[in-house]
């Protein structure tokens, strides 16, 4: 199927496909749906009403990334439009976001539990990471008014006017499949982070992140083939999500914690002991969650599952 022709169809999640798809033209499909996302994102996140936006658009550039990488032997895309720049852009614009999920936590969800005396040092606290995250977003208006952004957003749509593909982009998707699965599952089940038994020290809780971002892409790179079978996917898709959710939890408490230790003048279990108790029952929960969801996935049964999805077609 042509591009134009997938552009007819609209939406590729509510389009029927038959699995004679161009490779490269389902890709061109997903690169430019993003793009166009990103650019309707922008203006919401300069304008910083709302951490929603950039929310939003950090998911989105981390899913152009996850379709350049799975995609890349299909496509001929400009130097410019590389899985390393969008890491770095996605990097740039990472702080911000992360000081808005910290102080939302603690000013919305833990704040009014405390008792009075811990307020005012948490008050306190707060008023500095709002000073942070200023200097945080000016750092994020940089970036999205920089020339290393516009340069690859203004080459990704240069090029998606006329696509180039490879060989491989020109055949049909499906009998690429397992392939296109496989560079997103490849080395996910033999990270160290599936056999952390002490997930609040310091090696278990870097192997964690480690893993938590290779099941990120591993989840992107699925949702990309989502559409050719729904019912195949979505499954995984959720069981993933899940799985990601709770070790985002488990390192954003160790990053919560870190950032106590840094701001306080005192210890955080001396200065705000009630709130360092909410914090270590949340990392309690969500290691708890990590086991229940991971739980299959860390059977031989549950792996092969996963590795030897087959679209029937």
């Amino acid at each position: 199927m042509s591009l134009s022709r997938l552009h007819a169809v609209g939406d590729l999640d509510q389009a029927v496909l038959s699995g004679g798809e161009s490779c490269g033209a389902y890709a061109a499909l997903l690169l430019e749906q993003r793009s166009r996302r990103l650019v309707a994102l922008q203006l919401d996140v300069l304008a910083d009403r709302d951490p929603e936006p950039l929310h939003q658009l950090r998911v989105c550039c981390r899913q152009i990334r996850s379709t350049v990488e799975q995609f890349q032997p299909a496509l001929e895309l400009p130097e410019a439009v590389s899985a390393q720049r969008l890491a770095r852009i996605g990097s740039d614009l990472g702080l911000a976001r992360d000081l808005d999920v910290m102080r939302d936590r603690l000013q919305q969800r833990w704040l009014p539990l405390l008792p009075e005396r811990e307020q005012a040092p948490l008050r306190k606290l707060l008023k500095q990471l709002k000073r942070e995250r200023k200097l945080a977003f000016t750092s994020t208006t940089d970036t999205l008014k920089g020339r290393r952004y516009l340069k690859l957003l203004a080459r990704l749509q240069a090029w998606l006017r006329e696509p180039v593909l490879t060989p491989m982009g020109a055949e049909p998707i499906a009998a690429w499949c397992p392939e296109l699965q496989q560079v997103v599952l490849a080395g996910l089940f033999t990270l160290p982070g599936w056999w952390v038994e002490r997930p609040h020290e310091l090696d278990g809780a870097l192997a964690l992140h480690q893993l938590r971002r290779r099941i990120k892409r591993a989840r992107y790179g699925l949702a990309n083939l989502s559409p050719l079978a729904p019912e195949l996917y979505q499954p995984w898709l959720l069981q993933l999500k899940q799985m990601q959710a709770a070790l985002g939890e488990l390192q954003d408490l160790r990053v919560l914690m870190l950032t106590l230790e840094r701001l306080l003048e005192e210890q955080p279990d001396a200065a705000l002991p009630s709130l360092c108790s909410l914090i270590l029952e949340a990392r309690d929960q969500a290691w708890t969650a990590w086991l229940a969801a991971s739980a299959e996935l860390r059977t031989a049964a549950g792996r092969q599952g996963l590795l030897k999805l087959q679209l029937n077609r």
